[in-house]
């Protein structure tokens, strides 16, 4: 039995005055690119969860072409992000008119499970760990379901737990590998397409598993940067001392995703630049703690925003650059909030910028709440699920502005001389520290 594990990735801005601003603005796709290049642990942990009896064909595909042939295979396994969702079903759907049973899997089919069941003989919600072995003996068996729901607790845990195959990327041109430290985010923020839609509550892998697979996901590449796949690696403080003393001696560079309080934590911020960390990635979201505060159900990025400042100089003083996310749109913006972001922007001292818009992913509570006050654009809007391309009514400005508004910010934020500025500037911060 032949085993095709494929992931769709790629992302495409569909606004094409935005899409043409991403030819001139190398900044503003540069971390698009970086995602859609990032191989699909998914996929990886799903052919550990095969027999060893059954060979596994692992591959990505961006852009599917129907005079394409077909690589053929006994049963295909099929995982795609929402904005990409579409083509992965054209796929689908080319494959069973050949004959070959598909397999559906990831997020957007665990949200979406009934449309995407159109489209496959199985579907897979939430994890592979629980599901995908049973579905393999099923179809050997030639009994496969229709359905299949793995776990959404428990998956690091014997016998659960499977470690990736990483070995399915040697040889391949990869920037960054990734490693996943834990599943989930208790913070829940409304707009988030991951968190908690696929598990129940947070879920932190063993040390010592999460090491393993690191020096495993590096061996595989001659010039390995490590990413790290989570929602939020450092919610849990204790447990991030200990893996930053444990991942300082492999000499790695690397990067990844958590929230502000990772600020709060002298001795974390410490480690974080001896470890090897070069950047992490925060959701500020917006400057103004009055407009987050339907962003998550407890309100605390609300209460935390009074500290952004103070937070951003205290890590990169560090030696460690943040990324700092804005999401434009929020309920509370209106058209002032463009110019407010690129004045924090400058007095923050934030190295690099990402700006996105928010986006009701479908299945979110976001796309919920603005389904049942009748702010959708459009009833399917997969493809525009990008980040970057408007899906929905503003409260506080019309789509326009808020299209016109984020063009500008573009440009206002992502050119030379700005970037050079800031760089200049967290060369000063990283100076004084020294």
């Amino acid at each position: 039995m032949k085993i095709g594990l494929i992931a769709m990735s790629g992302v495409r801005v569909r606004t094409p005055e935005l899409a043409e601003l991403g030819v001139t603005l190398p900044q503003f796709v540069n971390r698009g690119k970086v995602v859609a290049s990032l191989p699909s642990l998914g996929l990886l942990t799903v052919a550990a969860l095969t027999p060893d009896d059954v060979e596994v064909v692992y591959r990505e595909i961006q852009d599917v072409k129907p005079e394409d042939d077909l690589e053929m295979f006994d049963l295909v396994g099929i995982s795609s992000f929402s904005a990409q969702i579409d083509e992965a079903y054209a796929l689908a759907d080319r494959y069973r008119a050949a004959g070959v049973p598909v397999v559906l899997g990831g997020l957007h089919v665990t949200l979406m499970p009934d449309e995407a069941a159109q489209h496959a003989d199985a579907v897979v919600i939430n994890g592979a760990e629980g599901a995908w072995p049973s579905l393999v003996e099923d179809v050997q068996r030639g009994e496969l379901q229709s359905r299949y729901e793995g776990l959404r607790s428990g998956v690091f845990k014997a016998p659960n737990y499977v470690h990736p195959r990483f070995d399915l990327l040697r040889g391949r041109p990869y920037n960054r590998v990734t490693v996943q430290t834990s599943r989930g985010c208790p913070l829940n923020c409304e707009f988030c397409a991951a968190s908690l839609r696929i598990t129940s509550a947070l879920q932190q892998k063993p040390l010592d598993c999460v090491i393993e697979e690191i020096k495993a996901a590096v061996s595989v590449t001659e010039q390995p940067f490590l990413e790290l796949a989570d929602d939020n690696t450092f919610i849990n403080k204790k447990w991030g001392r200990e893996f930053l003393q444990a991942i300082a001696p492999l000499g790695l560079n690397w990067f990844t995703e958590t929230d502000v309080s990772v600020a709060d934590d002298d001795e974390l911020l410490d480690l974080l630049a001896e470890s090897g960390c070069r950047q992490i990635l925060i959701g500020l979201e917006s400057p103004s703690g009055s407009d987050l505060g339907q962003v998550d159900p407890g309100n605390w990025k609300q209460s935390r925003s009074d500290r952004y400042l103070e937070a951003i100089d205290k890590i990169q003083s560090r030696g460690v650059s943040v990324n700092g996310c804005f999401i434009l749109g929020l309920d509370g913006h209106t058209p002032e909030i463009f110019e407010q972001v690129s004045s924090f922007v400058e007095s923050s001292g934030l190295l690099e910028v990402q700006l996105t818009v928010m986006t009701p992913f479908p299945g979110t509570p976001l796309y919920h709440r603005l389904h049942s006050e009748g702010r959708l654009l459009k009833e399917r809007y997969w493809d525009r699920c990008t980040l970057f391309d408007v899906n929905y009514k503003p409260s506080g400005m019309s789509v326009e502005e808020l299209e016109t508004g984020l063009r500008w910010l573009f440009v206002q934020t992502y050119n030379d001389e700005q970037f050079n500025k800031r760089k200049r500037n967290y060369i000063e911060i990283v100076k004084a520290r020294l």
